[in-house]
């Protein structure tokens, strides 16, 4: 009994010290400080857990576990070759993930800049982007049945200049005519992209960045990895129609759909291009429209 005493009193000590008496310290700024720094860790975890960059940092901690057993088990050899990581963490950090900081960096930069310019104007009326989705989604449809291949890039809040520089300037009206006419296989800019900005298809022939994802189907060419490319970097949404296959699919925010339609894709563009306050209910018919195609 005395010991069971013992140990209970014990345990008793070790939460008022350790868990209790520090629980009465806090304040409503530790609070804050804790939510804030939580939601900033859920965020960088959702950010990388699709990316290349998720491996990477499960190697490191790996050899940063070595490190430190090396450390505790005074393993000479081990430490010698794992002993500086620790110190050449952070330099390390930068160099290995450069692409990835620089595009959380560039959607951190365009998410306010989105929300700004649609609370300070209305840059695109509800008529024109109707008709800029209804173009894109009768042109791929039409490109799709004939087995042609587009990929067509709808630029949003990031801006897209250094790949828009890379093509040629057309700053037309959209209109499911232009875009098939682009993407006709003997026209001499058909092979790179088309970038539509504000309604307008603002170049075309324009090259775009491959994601350097390695987890990707053999099937998708060029065209699909390089709307990957551009999804990740940037907020844009990217339509694709595979010359094989004619399937059409669809890039945003690093993930890639595929297998749609045209009501399909003009529910998807819909969901994602329209004011904010209509968005949630578009994304629902997306996502309801997606299980129905899937159950059938």
């Amino acid at each position: 009994m005395e010991t069971m005493k013992l140990i209970w009193e014990s345990i008793r000590s070790f939460f008022v010290t350790n868990i209790f008496d520090v629980l009465k310290t806090i304040q409503w700024i530790d609070v804050i400080d804790i939510l804030l720094f939580a939601v900033i860790l859920y965020g960088i975890f959702c950010f990388i857990r699709e990316r290349r960059a998720f491996k990477l940092i499960i190697g490191m901690c790996f050899i940063l576990l070595l490190a430190v057993v090396g450390d505790f088990l005074k393993l000479k050899a081990v430490g010698f070759v794992f002993g500086d990581f620790r110190q050449l963490g952070l330099i390390a950090i930068l160099i290995i993930f450069q692409p990835e900081l620089r595009s959380a960096l560039e959607k951190v930069g365009g998410t306010p800049l989105s929300g700004l310019r649609t609370i300070t104007s209305d840059s695109k009326s509800l008529a024109m982007l109707n008709a800029e989705i209804e173009a894109i989604c009768s042109a791929a449809s039409d490109l799709s049945r004939d087995k042609v291949g587009a990929l067509i890039v709808i630029e949003r809040s990031t801006r897209l200049g250094e790949y828009i520089n890379s093509g040629v300037s057309i700053d037309a009206a959209i209109s499911p005519h232009i875009l098939k006419n682009l993407f006709f296989n003997k026209a001499p800019l058909h092979d790179g992209a088309v970038i539509v900005r504000n309604g307008r298809v603002y170049a075309a022939g324009c090259f775009l960045p491959l994601t350097t994802r390695d987890d990707l189907d053999n099937d998708l060419g060029t065209r699909h990895r390089a709307a990957l490319g551009v999804a990740e970097i940037s907020d844009a949404v990217v339509v694709v129609v595979s010359e094989e296959t004619g399937v059409i699919s669809l890039a945003h925010n690093g993930n890639l759909d595929r297998n749609f339609n045209y009501t399909s894709l003009k529910q998807a563009l819909n969901g994602y291009l329209t004011p904010s306050n209509q968005n949630d209910a578009q994304k629902k018919k997306h996502k309801k429209q997606k299980k129905i195609s899937s159950e059938n």
